[in-house]
């Protein structure tokens, strides 16, 4: 982008926001890292907005000068969502963050974008309702719903798909529009809403989101319990969905990820493959459920299954799939993860699994693979010295593998992380000619390309 021009509309930012608009190198430097593999790329000012009329007003002024447009939530994108490959401006929403209602009657909540979901779940705590989607991370409802979030409870309650019920948007001219509406389903013209889950930014910014709520279960609990194979524990996640035992987390640690984890936090875990698995309900369905699963658990050879019903013993259980992203990252000191991910159809999850963690066996990068098994989804972290070149093209040979593969089996290249950058590349593969067509939505919406460009269509 011409540097002028953006320089131009920093000037006119500048007159609106006054100490909201910053261009201190620390600021800059802070929003141009991402959790990804991708070199930094700062904007050229960082803005804060304060509400939905300054929003407008500022993609007003940056589509009449050109100037790139990047909404930023938290941080912690892994496919280089948020760096500012054309400069521009970052719009830091951390201080849109509020919980503006939540209704039992309707069990709905109106949030601002920046609220994370871990504050909104604290403050929803004395309703008797709770937000289900959980990515791990302290994620930003905004950024969960501009990447299409999902997570450890996804096979219970859905994705940020299923959760988000209406939107209000900020196009790149600057008009101020709302999709959906509270009630549960609607037959009245395109989905909007739909179309803004999962666009990262390029079609429009969101500035409040009504959001589907979940009531607090009676009981909750929790189990682990390991096996010998990968084969094993995928085949006894697969018949517990078939059975219809409604799990509310059921989580993959492999043998790789436990001993990083035993390391990490001086957990004694057996060094082998592990589920870890959670029931929501009443206290006899929980202990029902649970008794299913155990029983599944045991045919497939699981040893050592047990439940917990006390929240320090639930939070015991689950420390090891809480704590491995980390603990993985100590199996290679000064090491530095490249994390993909991949979802399959729940029939091709045994498959997928083995053969992702036999290529990375007969690599020299070690790899780690956990994930949300329940939904067919699951990450590898390979582990890498990112100044070394051989390095990282065999990571990226690994993570081509891994995304070809997903294809071949009938899934996608990214059930979580998103396309960003990093899975550019794979979209004509899984699209066809639908990348083309979310090209023309992009264009049709944002025809000067100002928000988010380089990111998930061809050619921004």
């Amino acid at each position: 982008m011409d540097g002028m021009t953006i320089d131009t509309a920093l000037t006119e930012l500048s007159i609106l926001l006054g100490d909201r608009l910053s261009r201190s190198k620390s600021d800059l430097d802070a929003h141009g890292q991402s959790e990804s593999h991708f070199a930094p790329a700062p904007p050229d000012a960082v803005l804060w907005p304060t509400t939905t009329d300054e929003v407008s007003r500022i993609l007003a002024i940056c589509h009449a000068h050109d100037c790139p447009v990047i909404a930023y939530g938290a941080g912690t994108s892994l496919e280089g969502h948020t760096s500012a490959i054309q400069g521009g401006v970052t719009l830091d929403m951390s201080r849109m963050n509020q919980l503006l209602s939540a209704d039992p009657g309707d069990m709905v909540a109106v949030v601002q974008p920046g609220l994370t979901r871990e504050e909104l779940n604290l403050e929803l705590r004395a309703t008797g309702m709770f937000f289900s989607v959980d990515p791990g991370a302290n994620a930003t409802i905004g950024g969960m719903a501009g990447t299409r979030a999902s997570g450890t409870t996804t096979v219970r309650y859905g994705s940020m798909r299923d959760n988000v019920l209406a939107l209000e948007v900020v196009l790149a001219d600057g008009r101020v529009i709302r999709t959906g509406s509270r009630a549960a389903k609607s037959a009245a013209g395109y989905d909007l809403t739909a179309l803004f889950l999962g666009s990262e930014g390029t079609l429009g910014v969101i500035t409040e989101l009504t959001l589907r709520l979940q009531g607090q279960p009676e009981a909750i609990s929790a189990g682990v319990c390991a096996f010998k194979r990968i084969e094993d524990a995928v085949g006894a996640v697969q018949q517990t969905i078939q059975m219809g035992i409604p799990m509310a987390r059921i989580e993959f640690v492999d043998t790789m990820s436990v001993r990083a984890v035993n390391a990490y936090a001086g957990t004694q875990m057996p060094e082998v493959p592990h589920l870890l698995v959670e029931f929501h309900g009443s206290d006899s369905a929980v202990a029902q459920d649970a008794d299913m699963f155990g029983e599944i658990a045991r045919d497939f050879g699981a040893t050592g299954f047990e439940s917990a019903t006390l929240a320090e013993d639930r939070n015991r259980l689950w420390e090891v799939r809480h704590k491995a992203y980390y603990a993985c990252l100590g199996l290679r000191p000064g090491a530095q993860a490249i994390v993909t991910d991949i979802c399959v159809p729940i029939s091709k999850l045994a498959q997928a699994v083995t053969e992702t963690r036999a290529d990375i066996d007969a690599s020299h990068i070690p790899g780690p693979i956990l994930g949300h098994v329940g939904d067919g989804n699951f990450h590898a972290i390979l582990l890498v010295d990112r100044d070394n070149p051989v390095e990282m093209a065999e990571a990226k040979r690994l993570a081509a593998r891994m995304t070809e593969r997903a294809l071949v089996l009938g899934g996608t290249v990214t059930g979580e992380h998103g396309v960003g950058m990093g899975k550019l590349a794979y979209m004509p593969a899984e699209h066809g000619a639908g990348w083309d067509v979310m090209g023309d939505i992009k264009r049709a919406l944002d025809p000067t390309g100002i928000l988010n460009p380089g990111k998930v269509i061809r050619g921004n």
